[in-house]
């Protein structure tokens, strides 16, 4: 009896000796970082246990003393916790001034601390230095009168001020960066636009923000012509459709039409993220000088923001905008550079078909597409007219011509202004004090 009382004891030592080795220890990580905290600001931590949490809590700690702004418990587990298999889960909370009073402005410690819900029931902890600013920063206008096209461009002049780590302009769901003005250390410059498809009631603002969250706006003075766009019909064809769709999507399966529409669409789509994501490819410096260049002598078949209804076989089939203007001239006419600038991209690019990209500096570029050939290539530095390719009817294009398109800070714009050696000293040019090249 004692030796059965013994090998029961024995395996219940054996079984306990399993259950903790198969116990774990708890991966944590604040994602994305938090270098800062003020007033009240966001945290989201990542939480790694394959059997769960048992407990976890979040602390801000300054000057010796904890304030727990998050704490979350769940049933033990215990003897039960092989049963369970949890994945990854996002946990958020606030922390910040508004629940722990006397926090200042200073060094403190993010802590976060979690028990495993098993046998052992471990605790784990991660720990981040960050900076407490309890005040928010400040930000004032110029005193420039803005005149605004939709669809077109603007510059402003702002002074942030106070503890700030992102500046520039928001209008409606888009946001500009800005940049430091030229001979002015204090003072900033956003290139912006107030893009085609705003509604007529987006402010545009100058802002200012802290890396604890805290961000101020300030209005400034301005005029918005509302425009309106031209509304076309396209007829297209099974000999367009098998021409277009075949050189673009060679490996593409469906019909014909299905493919075209998941191209104009879809591919459409990504193909102008590709082109907004070129924005963060930009000298801190003016690159051009003077009005830009248009193609000379050339015929103009489609202008930007164009509604395009396309027609198949008698019926409406799919709708998009065009972001750009369509040159016609001769087949295969060199393509000049609009402007000075350094080259960002010269391949193919879906419905652009080969494209080239140049980058003026402060966001500001310029697009080329339905090229039959390019003659740069990424890195160069071209000059005002110097030749790029030649054209051609890459990309959906329905024959030889030029798409020629600008954009500032990944929005496409109305290029016309940029033609426009009036416009662009009065709306440009005269609110900047040190003038480009």
């Amino acid at each position: 009896m004692k030796k059965l009382i013994g090998i029961i004891i024995l395996l219940m030592i054996v079984a306990v000796l399993v259950l903790l080795a198969l116990t774990n220890g708890t991966k944590l990580q604040i994602n994305p970082p938090v270098t800062a905290i003020g007033v009240l600001t966001p945290v989201q931590i990542e939480v790694t246990n394959p059997h769960g949490i048992r407990r976890i809590q979040g602390a801000i700690e300054q000057d010796g003393t904890r304030y727990v702004a998050f704490d979350s418990s769940q049933p033990a587990h215990r003897f039960l916790f092989w049963r369970y298999h949890e994945p990854t889960q996002t946990l958020k909370f606030e922390i910040g001034k508004k629940q722990a009073p006397p926090l200042h402005d200073g060094k403190a410690k993010l802590i976060i601390e979690a028990q495993s819900n098993d046998l052992r029931g471990r605790t784990d902890s991660i720990e981040s230095e960050v900076q407490v600013i309890t005040q928010p920063p400040r930000v004032t206008a110029d005193g420039y009168q803005h005149y605004i096209n939709q669809g077109g461009s603007e510059l402003v002049v702002f002074t942030p001020a106070g503890y700030w780590t992102e500046s520039g302009v928001r209008v409606g769901k888009y946001t500009f960066r800005s940049f430091s003005l030229p001979g002015h250390s204090d003072q900033r410059f956003s290139l912006f636009a107030y893009a085609w498809d705003l509604p007529e009631n987006a402010v545009p603002v100058v802002y200012a923000r802290n890396p604890a969250g805290a961000e101020v706006t300030a209005r400034f003075w301005y005029k918005l012509f509302l425009k309106k766009f031209r509304s076309r019909d396209l007829e297209i064809d099974d000999a367009f459709l098998d021409r277009v769709v075949n050189q673009i999507d060679p490996q593409g399966s469906g019909d014909l039409l299905s493919r075209f529409l998941k191209v104009n669409g879809e591919m459409r789509r990504q193909n102008n993220q590709t082109l907004a994501d070129l924005r963060l490819k930009t000298a801190d410096r003016f690159l051009w000088s003077g009005p830009f260049l248009p193609l000379i002598n050339a015929a103009v078949e489609s202008v930007f923001a164009d509604r395009r209804s396309y027609i198949y076989k008698g019926k409406k089939v799919d709708e998009q905008v065009h972001l750009g203007f369509d040159l016609a001239r001769i087949q295969h006419t060199p393509v000049p550079a609009a402007n000075d600038g350094r080259v960002v991209w010269a391949q193919n690019l879906g419905i652009y078909g080969n494209c080239v990209v140049i980058d003026h500096g402060y966001g500001l570029q310029s697009i080329y597409g339905h090229l039959s050939r390019i003659d740069v290539k990424p890195g160069d530095m071209v000059k005002k007219a110097q030749p790029l390719g030649i054209s051609g009817s890459t990309g959906l294009a329905g024959g030889d011509h030029l798409h020629f398109s600008m954009q500032v800070d990944g929005v496409q714009v109305n290029p016309i202004e940029w033609w426009d050696e009036h416009w662009l000293k009065d709306r440009i040019l005269s609110k900047i004090a040190t003038q480009p090249k």
